[in-house]
């Protein structure tokens, strides 16, 4: 009982005083507390026996107490001392260094277990002394070049025609609304809604072509509209499949096949789901999406200043560094092969940069953006792309929305048709190498082909890379290979042959 109430060894005033409160106990009641001394006498007299009896026990717990403290602080003392000798063994010069195997921590079989923390923040402190040098040496040389007319200038109200034909865009999504509708009602046969659609669609892709023709438009008017145009075509062919497909199941004889499928897609045409389709991030049509429960509007805004930071970075980079570089070059196939190769790996950086920049901020900015407003859930726009080992593993990493379609709308059915794989995969580079062609070919109003060609020439890479990670099993080759070819040489030497190219144009046109 007196034990657990002690204080520390080495305070005897607190111990005393402990004994000297528990002279007067207290008793609690319903009305307060009693003192038992006010009694009588003769109970004080047995209470101070009984206080004195409990001092000497405290007394001699206190002394037990300090005893086995005595015998744990000499073990102590003796393990020290065994710790000590241990220590002093361990490093005379008789004790063996090398005990076992081991591996450099940079060796091939030990590279991949340590942590490179270090490494990579040295790369960054690299990267950003490195470019702060140009960024200094770039205003020294050329001052500060990016002015208001990047973003604005009397030039783009000529563009009004563009503008009116982007507008326009919505009436085919309509067109083929009105097709389904009455296709649904069995009103027209299927033949009838085959031609009708491919006149739709084959509009909705040649109009903008001609507008952008038609019209001298800046190239930057072009490329939106064109964009635009193919991400209308897009969702109108996913619309007119799908529809397509889901009547041959409400039709279809095989009622195992019919049974297979969720009955929640045998309807009518829905317009409000087609308006949400064509505004929703995502090229593949369908009946309903997951949502979300509610829009966070703090997040949207912060993603919006992220937006205004990053492409006025990307704009930035555009004026200051890659429109120099470019225009103080010659024709990369026409001039000494290793002029060219100076201009290509210097034009690289940059580019890279501006690439980097259009990525985060199209597929993660603005489309989440757009995903959060329209409470769209599945938001996987992209996967880890830069982990890519092959070409065609980047491909199917890189733009999941384009992905999506192409497998759902155009690898399978060709699967479905008797196609072989390969022939597949060609047809699908061959669809995506057209539309790369038409985005950048027409805007600049020259058609050399070269972005066709680049696309095409990823379909060799494909093999090439696969090769070489079947034959080393190590993700780093082809990896590295994609960065090379794509990034830091693809891009640049477009880049090149399409300004020199526009600008032999216009000084034959007199321009």
């Amino acid at each position: 009982m007196a034990l657990l109430d002690t204080p520390e060894i080495g305070e005897p005033t607190a111990v005393r005083g402990e004994i000297r409160r528990r002279t007067s106990v207290k008793t609690e009641t319903g009305n307060g507390l009693y003192n038992d001394s006010m009694t009588s006498s003769s109970s004080n007299g047995e209470s101070y026996k009984e206080n004195e009896l409990n001092e000497s026990d405290t007394n001699e717990s206190n002394k037990e107490q300090i005893e086995a403290r005595d015998e744990a602080r000499d073990e102590e003392k003796k393990e020290k001392k065994k710790t000590t000798k241990g220590v002093h063994y361990a490093y005379r010069a008789s004790t063996p260094a090398h005990r076992k195997i081991k591996e450099s921590p940079l060796s091939s079989d030990a590279i991949f277990k340590q942590s490179h923390a270090g490494l990579f923040n040295l790369c960054i402190v690299v990267l950003v002394a490195v470019n702060s040098r140009l960024i200094i040496e770039n205003l020294m040389k050329y001052g500060l070049l990016i002015n208001s007319n990047f973003w604005f200038s009397s030039r783009s109200l000529r563009d009004w025609p563009l503008l009116m034909c982007c507008l326009t865009l919505p009436l085919f999504p309509l067109a083929a609304y009105l097709v389904e509708k009455l296709a649904w009602k069995k009103r027209l046969s299927d033949p009838v809604v085959i031609s009708l659609h491919l006149i739709i669609t084959t509009a909705a892709i040649l109009y903008p072509v001609f507008m952008i023709l038609r019209f001298d438009s800046v190239v930057l008017s072009g490329v939106t509209l064109m964009l635009c145009a193919c991400i209308n075509w897009l969702k109108l062919v996913s619309f007119v499949h799908t529809n397509y497909d889901m009547r041959s199941l409400v039709n279809s004889t095989n009622k195992g096949e019919a049974e297979s499928t969720s009955l929640e897609l045998f309807y009518d045409v829905d317009f409000q789901s087609l308006v949400y389709f064509m505004v929703a991030p995502t090229l593949c049509y369908q009946i309903s999406y997951p949502r979300t429960a509610f829009i966070r509007k703090g997040w949207v805004l912060r993603q919006v200043i992220k937006l205004v930071i990053f492409t006025g970075f990307m704009g930035f980079i555009i004026e200051q560094y890659i429109n120099p570089i470019v225009k103080n070059s010659r024709h990369p196939l026409k001039g000494d092969i290793l002029y060219a190769i100076e201009r290509v790996l210097k034009l690289s950086v940059p580019n890279l940069y501006v690439w980097l920049c259009m990525f985060y901020c199209f597929f993660h900015l603005w489309l989440n953006i757009l995903a959060e407003l329209l409470r769209f859930g599945d938001r996987e726009f992209y996967k880890d792309w830069w982990n890519a080992q092959t070409v065609e593993e980047y491909w199917r990493l890189w733009n999941m929305p384009v992905h999506k379609w192409i497998v759902r709308h155009l690898y399978f059915p060709c699967l479905r048709n008797g196609i072989p794989k390969g022939a597949a995969i060609l047809i699908a580079f061959f669809m995506s190498a057209v539309f790369h062609e038409l985005c950048i070919a027409v805007p600049c109003h020259i058609f050399k082909f070269w972005a066709f060609i680049g696309i095409m020439f990823q379909v060799p890479l494909v093999l090439v890379t696969s090769y070489l990670q079947n034959k080393f099993q190590n993700s780093m080759v082809g990896n590295i290979i994609f960065w090379c070819f794509f990034s830091i040489l693809g891009q640049p030497m477009c880049v090149l042959l399409y300004y020199h190219d526009v600008m032999n144009q216009k000084v034959v046109n007199g321009k």
